[in-house]
C-alpha cells in the first residue's frame, strides 16, 4: 500500500524536493537561537561585547525573516502539491466507478461512495502534505536538539532522554485503541451521507406522504452512531493526548530539579542551564509533533485503505480477444439462459428465445418474472456465467463482444427516466456528444418534443434541474426517447417505458416509441398489454422461465395465462371507466 501512496508523489518529484529542502532549512534555523543565547548568556553579555550582541541579534532576525519565507513555501506549495494529489486520486476513483459493474453499485450506497471521494481523500492529503514535513522537520530538530544538549551537559541529556522509550510504549498502545475508534467514526460518516442522499432524493415523496418525522428518525439513527462512535474516538484520542502530554511535562520537570541541582553542585552554569531550558523546548516541541503526527497518520492511512477499497474492486473488463461488434444486423438469441443475483434463488431457468432481424418482441408476465433481468443482460450489464447459457447478437456470444461496441448499438428507454443536471441540449446529446444541433432538433423532432422546447424562453438551453425535476413525466420520457433517437441503435430495449404515463401522454409517447422501433430489433417489457398488440410474438415469463410465445391473437385463442392477464386488465380497465 505504501508503494501505492508513494505513487501519487511522482508528479510532483521537483517540487516535493524543493519543499523537504525548505522544510530542512527550517530545522537549521531553529537551532540558531539557543546557541546564540548561549553564546550571548556565557560570552558577549560577560564580556560586554556590545556590538557583538547587536550583530548577532541581527543575524537572528534575518535568519528568521528567511525562516518566514521557507514557511511561507512549505504551507503554500505543500498544499498545493497536496490538491493535485488529491485531485488525481479523486480522478481515479471516479474514472474506476464509471467501469465498475451494476453489482457494486447494487451493494453500496451512494452517499456511502460520495464519503470516499471527499472526506476520505482529504485526511488522505492533509496526510501526504504534512506528514512528510512533520517527520523530517520534527526528526531533524529531535537528532540537533539532542546533539546540542548532549554539548552542555550530556548526563542531563540522557536523564531527560529517559523519558522517552515511556513515550514510545504509551504512544503505541492508545495508537491501536484510536485506530479502531476513528475508524468506526468514518463509517458512521458515510451512514450519514447515505442518509441525507437518499431523503434529499426522495424529499417529494416524503412531502406527499407527510412523512418528515419518519426520515428525521432515520436521520437521527445515523446521527446518534455518529455521535455515540465521535465519544468513542474522542475519548480514546483524550486518552493519548493526556497521557502523551503528561510524559512530555515531566521532560520540564526533571529539567527543574536535576538543573537546579546541577547548577547549585557547580557542573553548569547559569548560562548553560539556561540555554539548556531553552534548547530543551526544542527537544520537546518536535516529539510533540511527531504525537499529534500518529492521529494525523492514522486518520490518513484509513482513508487510504478505504480508497483502496475502491480501486481494488474489479471492474468490467473484455475479454483479451473481444471483438468489436459492427455491421450490426440486429439478430438476438438467447440459449438455455439461467442467472440469479445471488445463490439462494434463480431469477432465470432455462429461457431460450430467438430474436430476428428487425422484429419486436414483447415480454409481459408478472413483477419479479425476470422480464427485466433479460434486459439487463443483454446488454452485458450483469454477466453469464459459461455454464448458465449463452446470449447471442448475430451468431456472436456478448462474452466475445467488447462491451463499448455492444452496448453502443442497443437503445435503452425505461421507465424511471434519468435526466442529468443541466441543459435539454445536453441530455439529447447523450446520445451522441459529437452531434450538430441539427441532429439534435431532428432527434427532439421525431421523438414529439422539439414543439415544446421551442416554446421555452431558453429553448435547448433550458436548464432542467437535478433529475430533470422541471419537467413532466412526459417530457422527461420524450426527452429519452430523443436521446435514443440521436444515438440511432439497431437494438432497442423498452423497459416499461409508457406504464407510469397518463393515457393521454402514452398515446404521445408511444407514437415516438412507433417511430423509435422502424428498422429496429426491439425487445419490450409490457405492463399494459394494449401497447404490444401489434408485436410480432410475445412471450410470457413466469417465475424465470418463459409459458407460452406467439403473436397476441395466438395467444389469446390459447386461452392461456395471456388470455387471463389480458382480461384482467382490460376488467380493472373497465371498473376504473
Amino acid at each position: 500500500m505504501l508503494k501505492r501512496f508513494l505513487s501519487y508523489y511522482k508528479p510532483h518529484k521537483k517540487m516535493m524536493t524543493l519543499d523537504m529542502l525548505a522544510a530542512l532549512m527550517i530545522s537549521v534555523i531553529g537551532m540558531v537561537y539557543p546557541v546564540v543565547t548561549n553564546k550571548m548568556l556565557n560570552e558577549y553579555i560577560p564580556n560586554k561585547m556590545y556590538t557583538t550582541i547587536v550583530i548577532a541579534g541581527a543575524i537572528v532576525l534575518a535568519l528568521y525573516f528567511a525562516r518566514m519565507a521557507l514557511n511561507y513555501f512549505v504551507q503554500y506549495y505543500g498544499h498545493v502539491i497536496g490538491v493535485h494529489m488529491q485531485s488525481q486520486m479523486r480522478k481515479d476513483l471516479f474514472a474506476h466507478l464509471e467501469k465498475l459493474p451494476f453489482t457494486f453499485f447494487d451493494n453500496n450506497e451512494t452517499g456511502k461512495i460520495m464519503t470516499r471521494l471527499t472526506s476520505d481523500l482529504f485526511e488522505v492529503v492533509e496526510l501526504a502534505h504534512h506528514g512528510p514535513e512533520n517527520v523530517l522537520i520534527s526528526s531533524i530538530m529531535i537528532v540537533l536538539s539532542f546533539g546540542y544538549l548532549i554539548t552542555i551537559d550530556w548526563i542531563l541529556t540522557l536523564i531527560i532522554f529517559t523519558c522517552v522509550p515511556i513515550l514510545i510504549v504509551v504512544t503505541i498502545k492508545l495508537r491501536k485503541a484510536m485506530k479502531s475508534a476513528f475508524n468506526d467514526r468514518r463509517k458512521s460518516t458515510a451512514i450519514i451521507n447515505a442518509a441525507v442522499e437518499s431523503s434529499v432524493t426522495g424529499i417529494r415523496v416524503t412531502k406527499a406522504y407527510t412523512n418528515y418525522e419518519t426520515e428525521i428518525k432515520k436521520f437521527e439513527k445515523g446521527d446518534k452512531e455518529f455521535v455515540d462512535s465521535s465519544y468513542r474516538a474522542y475519548n480514546a484520542m483524550a486518552k493519548f493526548h493526556s497521557s502523551t502530554t503528561f510524559i512530555t511535562e515531566v521532560f520540564n520537570v526533571f529539567i527543574l530539579i536535576a538543573g537546579g541541582l546541577f547548577l547549585y553542585s557547580g557542573r553548569i552554569s547559569f548560562g548553560d542551564y539556561s540555554t539548556f531550558i531553552v534548547s530543551v523546548n526544542l527537544f520537546i516541541h518536535p516529539v510533540n509533533t511527531l504525537i499529534g503526527f500518529m492521529e494525523q497518520f492514522q486518520n490518513g492511512v484509513s482513508g487510504f485503505k478505504r480508497f483502496c477499497e475502491i480501486m481494488d474492486e474489479e471492474p468490467e473488463t473484455d475479454k483479451p480477444d473481444a471483438k468489436t461488434l459492427e455491421n450490426v444486423k440486429g439478430e438476438i438469441e438467447f440459449k438455455n439462459v439461467n442467472y440469479s443475483y445471488d445463490t439462494s434463488k434463480g431469477v432465470l431457468h432455462d429461457v431460450n428465445l430467438k430474436i430476428e432481424k428487425g422484429r419486436k418482441v414483447a415480454l409481459v408476465g408478472p413483477s419479479g418474472g425476470g422480464k427485466t433481468t433479460l434486459c439487463h443482460l443483454l446488454p452485458n450489464f450483469y454477466k453469464l456465467e459459461e455454464k448458465d447459457g449463452a446470449i447471442l447478437i448475430d451468431g456472436t456470444d456478448i462474452r466475445d463482444i467488447t462491451l463499448d461496441s455492444l452496448r453502443q448499438n442497443i437503445g435503452i428507454v425505461q421507465q424511471d427516466v434519468f435526466l442529468f443536471a443541466g441543459t435539454i441540449r445536453d441530455n439529447i446529446l447523450y446520445g451522441r456528444p459529437d452531434a450538430t444541433q441539427e441532429e439534435i432538433e431532428e432527434a427532439a423532432k421525431r421523438a414529439n418534443i422539439h414543439e415544446y422546447i421551442e416554446t421555452l424562453e431558453n429553448g435547448y438551453d433550458t436548464e432542467i434541474g437535478e433529475r430533470g425535476v422541471k419537467l413532466s413525466g412526459g417530457q422527461k420520457q420524450r426527452l429519452s426517447i430523443a436521446r435514443v433517437f440521436l444515438k440511432d441503435p439497431a437494438i432497442l430495449i423498452l423497459d416499461e417505458a409508457t406504464s407510469a404515463l397518463d393515457n393521454t401522454t402514452e398515446v404521445l409517447i408511444q407514437h415516438a416509441l412507433d417511430e423509435l422501433c422502424k428498422g429496429r430489433t426491439t425487445l419490450v417489457v409490457a405492463h399494459r398489454l394494449s401497447t404490444i398488440r401489434n408485436a410480432d410474438e410475445i412471450a410470457v415469463v413466469i417465475d424465470g422461465k418463459i409459458r407460452e410465445r406467439g403473436t397476441h391473437d395466438e395467444l389469446i385463442e390459447a386461452n392461456g395465462t395471456y388470455k387471463k392477464l389480458y382480461s384482467l386488465q382490460f376488467r380493472e380497465n373497465d371498473l376504473v371507466e
